[in-house]
Protein backbone atom coordinates (compact mmCIF):
# COMPACT_ATOMS: atom_id res chain seq x y z
CA UNK A 1 0.00 0.00 0.00
CA UNK A 2 1.15 3.33 -0.67
CA UNK A 3 -0.36 6.42 0.22
CA UNK A 4 -0.50 9.87 -1.32
CA UNK A 5 -2.00 13.28 0.56
CA UNK A 6 -3.17 16.13 -1.49
CA UNK A 7 -2.22 18.99 1.18
CA UNK A 8 -0.24 17.66 3.86
CA UNK A 9 -1.15 19.99 6.72
CA UNK A 10 -1.96 19.31 10.27
CA UNK A 11 -4.23 16.60 10.25
CA UNK A 12 -3.04 15.06 7.02
CA UNK A 13 0.85 14.71 8.63
CA UNK A 14 -0.31 12.99 11.24
CA UNK A 15 -2.73 10.98 9.01
CA UNK A 16 0.26 9.94 7.17
CA UNK A 17 2.45 9.12 9.93
CA UNK A 18 -0.11 6.80 11.65
CA UNK A 19 -0.49 4.83 8.07
CA UNK A 20 3.17 4.55 7.61
CA UNK A 21 3.15 2.70 11.48
CA UNK A 22 0.58 0.60 9.98
CA UNK A 23 2.39 -1.13 7.55
CA UNK A 24 2.18 1.20 4.37
CA UNK A 25 5.13 1.03 2.46
CA UNK A 26 5.44 4.65 1.35
CA UNK A 27 3.73 8.09 1.85
CA UNK A 28 3.92 11.51 0.30
CA UNK A 29 1.80 14.35 -0.44
CA UNK A 30 1.84 17.67 -1.54
CA UNK A 31 2.59 21.22 0.10
CA UNK A 32 2.77 24.74 -0.97
CA UNK A 33 6.30 25.74 -0.63
CA UNK A 34 9.65 23.70 -1.30
CA UNK A 35 11.24 24.41 1.86
CA UNK A 36 8.45 22.70 3.69
CA UNK A 37 8.31 19.72 1.22
CA UNK A 38 12.56 19.23 2.18
CA UNK A 39 11.54 19.28 6.13
CA UNK A 40 9.00 16.36 5.06
CA UNK A 41 11.30 14.45 3.42
CA UNK A 42 13.41 14.75 5.96
CA UNK A 43 10.83 12.65 7.79
CA UNK A 44 10.19 10.63 5.78
CA UNK A 45 7.36 11.76 4.19
CA UNK A 46 7.86 12.15 0.14
CA UNK A 47 6.66 15.75 -0.31
CA UNK A 48 6.74 17.61 -3.47
CA UNK A 49 5.14 21.11 -4.21
CA UNK A 50 1.23 21.69 -5.47
CA UNK A 51 0.20 25.05 -4.32
CA UNK A 52 -3.01 24.65 -6.06
CA UNK A 53 -2.70 27.53 -8.60
CA UNK A 54 -1.59 25.43 -11.26
CA UNK A 55 -0.33 21.79 -12.31
CA UNK A 56 2.53 20.10 -9.72
CA UNK A 57 5.39 19.20 -11.92
CA UNK A 58 6.31 16.20 -9.70
CA UNK A 59 2.78 15.22 -8.94
CA UNK A 60 2.29 13.24 -11.83
CA UNK A 61 5.18 10.88 -10.97
CA UNK A 62 4.33 10.81 -7.75
CA UNK A 63 1.23 9.33 -8.24
CA UNK A 64 1.98 6.55 -10.27
CA UNK A 65 2.30 4.04 -7.60
CA UNK A 66 -0.54 5.15 -5.22
CA UNK A 67 -3.18 3.23 -4.02
CA UNK A 68 -4.93 5.23 -1.65
CA UNK A 69 -4.94 8.78 -2.06
CA UNK A 70 -6.36 11.44 0.80
CA UNK A 71 -7.44 14.87 0.05
CA UNK A 72 -7.21 17.80 2.24
CA UNK A 73 -7.04 20.74 0.46
CA UNK A 74 -10.26 23.36 0.27
CA UNK A 75 -12.07 24.07 -2.34
CA UNK A 76 -11.75 27.92 -3.83
CA UNK A 77 -14.47 29.69 -6.08
CA UNK A 78 -13.38 27.67 -8.95
CA UNK A 79 -14.01 24.19 -7.24
CA UNK A 80 -11.57 21.84 -5.93
CA UNK A 81 -7.58 22.73 -7.48
CA UNK A 82 -7.12 18.50 -7.26
CA UNK A 83 -9.83 17.69 -9.76
CA UNK A 84 -8.68 21.17 -12.04
CA UNK A 85 -4.96 20.39 -12.07
CA UNK A 86 -4.17 16.85 -11.33
CA UNK A 87 -7.45 14.35 -12.67
CA UNK A 88 -5.61 13.73 -15.54
CA UNK A 89 -3.25 12.23 -13.33
CA UNK A 90 -5.60 10.50 -11.03
CA UNK A 91 -7.27 8.67 -14.03
CA UNK A 92 -3.42 7.64 -15.55
CA UNK A 93 -2.69 6.07 -11.47
CA UNK A 94 -2.97 2.29 -12.16
CA UNK A 95 -2.28 1.57 -9.03
CA UNK A 96 -5.27 3.50 -7.29
CA UNK A 97 -7.77 1.47 -5.06
CA UNK A 98 -9.11 3.94 -2.82
CA UNK A 99 -9.84 7.74 -2.21
CA UNK A 100 -10.62 9.82 1.09
CA UNK A 101 -11.66 13.74 1.07
CA UNK A 102 -11.23 15.21 4.36
CA UNK A 103 -14.79 17.70 4.33
CA UNK A 104 -16.25 19.75 6.85
CA UNK A 105 -19.30 19.53 9.52
CA UNK A 106 -19.76 23.21 8.42
CA UNK A 107 -21.85 21.36 5.55
CA UNK A 108 -24.75 20.82 7.91
CA UNK A 109 -25.36 24.86 8.69
CA UNK A 110 -27.21 25.47 12.12
CA UNK A 111 -29.85 23.25 13.80
CA UNK A 112 -30.54 25.26 17.06
CA UNK A 113 -28.35 22.80 19.24
CA UNK A 114 -29.77 19.88 18.45
CA UNK A 115 -27.89 16.20 17.58
CA UNK A 116 -27.67 15.10 13.97
CA UNK A 117 -26.34 12.30 11.96
CA UNK A 118 -25.52 11.96 8.47
CA UNK A 119 -29.27 12.12 7.47
CA UNK A 120 -29.34 15.68 8.24
CA UNK A 121 -29.99 18.00 5.26
CA UNK A 122 -27.51 20.07 3.85
CA UNK A 123 -27.58 23.81 4.30
CA UNK A 124 -24.63 25.55 4.99
CA UNK A 125 -24.67 28.88 6.49
CA UNK A 126 -20.97 30.73 4.48
CA UNK A 127 -19.24 30.14 1.64
CA UNK A 128 -16.75 28.52 3.10
CA UNK A 129 -19.33 25.31 3.66
CA UNK A 130 -21.03 25.84 0.23
CA UNK A 131 -17.91 25.06 -1.16
CA UNK A 132 -17.71 22.29 0.58
CA UNK A 133 -20.86 20.88 -0.31
CA UNK A 134 -20.35 21.06 -4.05
CA UNK A 135 -16.84 19.88 -3.81
CA UNK A 136 -18.00 16.05 -1.83
CA UNK A 137 -20.45 15.38 -4.90
CA UNK A 138 -17.60 16.28 -7.33
CA UNK A 139 -15.78 13.33 -5.36
CA UNK A 140 -18.52 11.19 -5.28
CA UNK A 141 -18.99 11.83 -9.25
CA UNK A 142 -15.32 11.36 -9.68
CA UNK A 143 -14.85 8.13 -7.62
CA UNK A 144 -18.50 6.35 -9.18
CA UNK A 145 -16.75 7.01 -12.56
CA UNK A 146 -13.49 5.76 -11.82
CA UNK A 147 -14.49 2.73 -10.32
CA UNK A 148 -12.82 3.23 -6.57
CA UNK A 149 -14.53 3.55 -3.40
CA UNK A 150 -14.72 7.06 -1.65
CA UNK A 151 -14.70 7.58 2.21
CA UNK A 152 -15.88 10.98 3.24
CA UNK A 153 -14.97 12.38 6.63
CA UNK A 154 -16.89 15.64 8.04
CA UNK A 155 -14.40 17.03 10.28
CA UNK A 156 -15.17 18.69 13.23
CA UNK A 157 -13.26 21.59 14.75
CA UNK A 158 -9.57 20.39 14.93
CA UNK A 159 -7.24 20.53 17.81
CA UNK A 160 -3.87 18.78 19.41
CA UNK A 161 -0.18 19.36 20.15
CA UNK A 162 0.58 22.96 18.96
CA UNK A 163 -3.14 23.77 18.36
CA UNK A 164 -5.38 24.34 20.78
CA UNK A 165 -6.58 26.36 24.36
CA UNK A 166 -3.31 25.50 26.44
CA UNK A 167 -1.43 27.66 22.83
CA UNK A 168 -3.87 30.41 23.13
CA UNK A 169 -4.20 30.70 26.79
CA UNK A 170 -0.21 30.98 27.15
CA UNK A 171 -0.13 33.96 24.20
CA UNK A 172 -2.63 36.10 26.01
CA UNK A 173 -5.54 35.52 23.28
CA UNK A 174 -8.24 33.19 24.80
CA UNK A 175 -11.89 34.60 25.16
CA UNK A 176 -14.62 33.40 26.37
CA UNK A 177 -17.23 34.77 24.32
CA UNK A 178 -20.28 33.78 26.10
CA UNK A 179 -23.56 32.82 23.50
CA UNK A 180 -26.06 30.91 25.55
CA UNK A 181 -26.84 27.76 24.73
CA UNK A 182 -23.86 27.72 22.15
CA UNK A 183 -21.97 24.42 21.70
CA UNK A 184 -18.95 23.44 19.30
CA UNK A 185 -18.12 20.11 18.22
CA UNK A 186 -14.15 18.77 18.15
CA UNK A 187 -11.81 16.18 17.32
CA UNK A 188 -8.48 15.89 18.46
CA UNK A 189 -6.06 14.83 15.46
CA UNK A 190 -5.26 11.83 16.92
CA UNK A 191 -8.36 10.23 16.38
CA UNK A 192 -8.25 11.84 12.60
CA UNK A 193 -4.83 9.79 11.70
CA UNK A 194 -6.30 7.07 13.50
CA UNK A 195 -9.86 6.49 12.13
CA UNK A 196 -7.87 7.25 8.35
CA UNK A 197 -5.91 5.16 8.86
CA UNK A 198 -7.78 2.63 10.16
CA UNK A 199 -10.30 3.25 7.28
CA UNK A 200 -7.70 3.30 4.54
CA UNK A 201 -6.74 -0.42 5.55
CA UNK A 202 -10.51 -1.44 5.03
CA UNK A 203 -11.34 0.89 1.89
CA UNK A 204 -13.88 2.37 3.72
CA UNK A 205 -16.74 3.91 1.41
CA UNK A 206 -19.36 6.34 2.62
CA UNK A 207 -19.68 9.59 4.29
CA UNK A 208 -19.14 9.85 8.04
CA UNK A 209 -19.40 12.47 10.93
CA UNK A 210 -15.56 12.82 12.72
CA UNK A 211 -16.42 14.34 15.91
CA UNK A 212 -15.95 13.60 19.57
CA UNK A 213 -18.71 12.21 21.69
CA UNK A 214 -19.25 15.87 23.89
CA UNK A 215 -19.81 19.43 22.29
CA UNK A 216 -19.34 21.85 24.12
CA UNK A 217 -19.27 25.26 24.76
CA UNK A 218 -16.39 27.28 24.09
CA UNK A 219 -15.92 29.07 27.29
CA UNK A 220 -16.11 25.32 29.05
CA UNK A 221 -12.94 24.53 27.12
CA UNK A 222 -11.25 27.26 28.06
CA UNK A 223 -11.97 27.50 31.55
CA UNK A 224 -10.72 23.74 32.10
CA UNK A 225 -7.65 24.59 30.59
CA UNK A 226 -6.75 27.43 31.89
CA UNK A 227 -7.03 25.32 35.70
CA UNK A 228 -4.46 22.31 33.91
CA UNK A 229 -2.21 24.74 33.19
CA UNK A 230 -2.76 27.17 36.26
CA UNK A 231 -3.40 30.55 34.66
CA UNK A 232 -5.93 32.96 35.00
CA UNK A 233 -9.24 32.76 33.12
CA UNK A 234 -10.29 35.26 30.59
CA UNK A 235 -12.99 37.02 31.92
CA UNK A 236 -16.88 36.89 29.94
CA UNK A 237 -17.35 38.38 26.97
CA UNK A 238 -20.84 38.58 26.09
CA UNK A 239 -21.12 37.14 22.01
CA UNK A 240 -23.04 40.68 21.34
CA UNK A 241 -20.40 42.82 22.09
CA UNK A 242 -17.54 41.00 21.44
CA UNK A 243 -14.95 42.16 18.43
CA UNK A 244 -14.41 39.62 16.09
CA UNK A 245 -13.51 39.38 12.08
CA UNK A 246 -16.58 37.97 9.99
CA UNK A 247 -14.77 34.76 9.82
CA UNK A 248 -14.67 34.34 13.45
CA UNK A 249 -18.78 35.45 13.78
CA UNK A 250 -19.84 32.96 11.12
CA UNK A 251 -19.08 30.23 13.25
CA UNK A 252 -21.14 31.09 15.48
CA UNK A 253 -24.33 30.88 13.36
CA UNK A 254 -24.03 27.23 13.37
CA UNK A 255 -25.12 25.60 16.32
CA UNK A 256 -25.38 21.74 16.72
CA UNK A 257 -24.67 18.04 18.62
CA UNK A 258 -22.84 16.19 15.87
CA UNK A 259 -23.20 12.03 16.08
CA UNK A 260 -20.47 10.27 15.66
CA UNK A 261 -22.06 7.37 15.68
CA UNK A 262 -21.45 5.83 12.36
CA UNK A 263 -18.14 5.76 11.93
CA UNK A 264 -17.50 3.78 15.09
CA UNK A 265 -19.63 1.74 14.44
CA UNK A 266 -18.38 1.16 10.58
CA UNK A 267 -15.14 0.85 12.19
CA UNK A 268 -15.49 -1.34 15.47
CA UNK A 269 -13.47 1.48 17.51
CA UNK A 270 -14.39 4.14 20.42
CA UNK A 271 -12.34 7.30 20.50
CA UNK A 272 -8.88 7.62 21.45
CA UNK A 273 -10.28 11.34 23.13
CA UNK A 274 -13.95 11.11 23.38
CA UNK A 275 -14.04 14.76 25.17
CA UNK A 276 -12.52 17.54 25.22
CA UNK A 277 -10.87 16.69 28.62
CA UNK A 278 -9.20 13.72 27.61
CA UNK A 279 -7.88 15.51 24.77
CA UNK A 280 -6.32 18.40 26.70
CA UNK A 281 -4.59 15.99 28.72
CA UNK A 282 -3.12 14.44 26.14
CA UNK A 283 -1.84 17.05 25.34
CA UNK A 284 -0.20 18.62 28.32
CA UNK A 285 1.19 15.06 29.13
CA UNK A 286 2.72 14.71 25.26
CA UNK A 287 4.29 18.81 26.29
CA UNK A 288 5.59 17.66 29.72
Amino acid sequence: MRAFFFGLGFSSQQSAMAMRANGFASVGGTVREAEKAARLRAIGLDAVVFDGTAPGADVSAALTGATHVVLSIAPDEMGDPVLRHHRADLDAAPALEWLCYYSTVGVYGDFDGDWIDETAPLVPRNMRSDRRVLAEQDWRDYAAGRGVPLCILRLAGIYGPGRSSFDKLRAGTARRVIKPGQVFNRIHVGDIARVTALAAERRLAGTFNLSDDEPAPPQDVIAHAAGLIGVDMPPDLPFETAEMTPMQRSFYRDNKRVSNRAIKSALGVELLYPTYRDGLAQILESEQ
